[in-house]
């Protein structure tokens, strides 16, 4: 399916806004420069002015006629002597300027004593790293110029780090993965542990930068994000990660984040999502998110393999096909889903072969959702039945030909027991809540440009897509509105974004007049012959037999 282009004031609107305010920052600037001058000795006057009030208000009154004719003498002394009025403006002049300088004490300039003794003790605890005993003329030494190694840094408001620039000598191996790792642990721990940081290695010049990333936003709500077919928010990352915004609304306000896309679909690199956390990390609040958005465009299977109601909201819904909780309808949800990636490839090989665009039943995306699928796993060992996963092996191989996208999610302790298929298959990869860097490597397949920290809120985390760099992420709050800790605020926000209620088939009722049979005339009576050795024995009685079919119903 072609994908339709944004309008442009979506695309391009928030780049004119920001190119619009950066020329008019441009622009103010310059002027307060070219007129300083004029805008210091304005200043000036209104000081001048305003003591010269304040002055006279002080003066008692039978003194202001002496102040008055000593102020007059002076000005017809100025106005006779040549050149006075001339002298007496540059008089004024310079005055109104010394008194309007700007008097606001500067900035220290170098850091203060708790600050210098903070990046000694980063300096003295470098040197084992960035050392050797064979330089002739080391960076680092104990002892040594501090100055030298950090050209630039940042304090807070607390006296903690949150920029510094380090130079480092060209012998060290800022290529590998473990010295790094090294440097990075030392830094976090002398920096102050409990934030994130954030390390920028530039190798061709032997520099490394150390900042601190600012927090990202928790209170975006779940809302329809401007996407288009095939695109499936994750969630929000930083605005230097990404190039792409999209605009959100927060109550009344409206603001530009910069988020995680997933595309899916026949040219997705990554057709499949595994997403991997801590009990109460988000990884729940991730599959409906990506379930309200999949509802848009596609049909919805969902496995529950917990038990504990977390998609009781999607039951019966237009585009949700099943919720499954149980193991039974679990494998039987599954089993279709199998067999229906077989009929889809089936289908649209056998229109390309005839020249003919697939059917429109092929194009529908489907989205199958497991949550915690190692549970359904040992319920099924102990039953003697397979694993629900092994049915995954046709959807998760042939599912971006067919249309059909695999999401599963799972807590680390029963990482193990995920199936070979899932692990192979899955490329986009997100790991929620609190994780070591050696879990966060294995997922990844990378680490994180960040430290990770212990204490992090809900549907926080980390995302990469394939072979891509790895995102810091905050998953949009999207609870259960069904439970009772959902604020009312985010329970709304989940609901109108709910398809509306399919009524199943059975709770269909027919409402008929009863019509009396005498009413009704015989000749529209159809007479029906049923031959009597085509009936049963001991069906129907005898007596009901020999009865025409036309003859009036006993009353009672």
């Amino acid at each position: 399916m072609a994908r339709r282009p944004l309008p442009r004031i979506l695309s391009t609107g928030s780049a004119q806004i920001a190119r619009s305010r950066e020329l008019a920052r441009t622009a103010a600037d310059s002027a307060t420069d070219v007129l300083h001058p004029l805008i210091t000795i304005t200043r000036g006057l209104r000081r001048l002015a305003s003591a010269g009030r304040r002055r006279w208000a002080d003066t008692p009154k039978d003194k202001r006629g002496p102040l008055l004719f000593l102020v007059a003498s002076v000005i017809l002394v100025v106005a006779l002597v040549p050149y006075g009025p001339l002298l007496a403006v540059i008089t004024l002049m310079a005055a109104a300027a010394w008194q309007g300088r700007d008097r606001t004490p500067p900035a220290p300039e170098g850091p203060d004593e708790s600050q210098t003794q903070r990046l000694k003790s980063l300096y003295e605890a470098l040197v084992p790293y960035f050392s050797t005993a064979e330089d002739p003329a080391p960076l680092y030494t104990h002892g040594g110029e501090w100055e030298k190694a950090f050209p630039a840094y940042e304090f807070d408001e607390t006296g903690r780090i949150t920029l510094l620039e380090i130079r480092y000598p060209a012998y060290f191996p800022d290529g590998e993965a473990e010295p790094r790792a090294r440097v990075e642990q030392l830094l976090h721990a002398k920096s102050g542990r409990g934030r994130e940081y954030r390390f920028a290695w530039d190798e061709e010049g032997n520099h490394l930068t150390v900042t601190v990333p600012a927090p990202l936003p928790t209170d975006i709500a779940a809302q329809r994000f401007v996407t288009s077919p095939g695109e499936t928010v994750l969630g929000f990352t930083d605005p230097s990660e990404v190039q792409r915004t999209l605009p959100l609304t927060h109550g009344e306000e409206r603001r530009d984040v910069p988020p995680v896309v997933w595309r899916t679909g026949v040219r997705s690199t990554e057709p499949h999502l595994l997403v991997l956390g801590q009990p109460g990390t988000g990884t729940s609040t991730l599959l409906r998110s990506i379930a309200l958005q999949a509802l848009q465009y596609g049909d919805v299977v969902i496995v529950e393999g917990g038990g504990t109601g977390e998609y009781a909201c999607l039951t019966g819904r237009d585009g949700v096909l099943a919720v499954e909780c149980g193991l039974a309808g679990a494998l039987a949800s599954l089993e279709w889903a199998a067999t229906e990636t077989e009929r889809r490839l089936i289908a649209a090989n056998r229109a390309r072969q005839s020249g003919q665009a697939p059917p429109d039943d092929t194009r529908r995306p489907l989205w199958i959702i497991l949550d915690r699928p190692s549970a359904l796993a040992h319920v099924a060992a102990a039953d003697g039945r397979e694993d629900p996963q092994s049915l995954l092996q046709v959807p998760l191989r042939h599912g971006r030909a067919a249309g059909v996208t695999v999401v599963v999610a799972d807590q680390f302790d029963s990482a193990d027991t995920l199936s070979d298929a899932v692990r192979q298959h899955t490329r986009a990869r997100v790991v929620l809540g609190p994780a070591a860097s050696e879990q966060l490597a294995a997922v990844l397949g990378a680490l994180p440009p960040t430290t990770p920290v212990t204490d992090v809120p809900p549907g926080r985390g980390y995302a990469r897509l394939g072979s891509g760099p790895v995102h810091r992420l905050q998953v949009p709050s999207t609870p259960d509105p069904y439970d009772d800790a959902t604020s009312d605020a985010d329970r709304q926000a989940v609901l109108a974004l709910l398809p509306p209620r399919t009524a199943p088939a059975d709770a269909e009722t027919v409402t008929t007049e009863m019509v009396p049979v005498a009413a009704i005339p015989a000749e529209a009576i159809p007479v029906v012959a049923i031959p009597v050795e085509a009936i049963p024995t001991g069906s129907v009685p005898a007596e009901a037999v020999t009865e025409p079919v036309g003859a009036e119903a006993p009353r009672t």
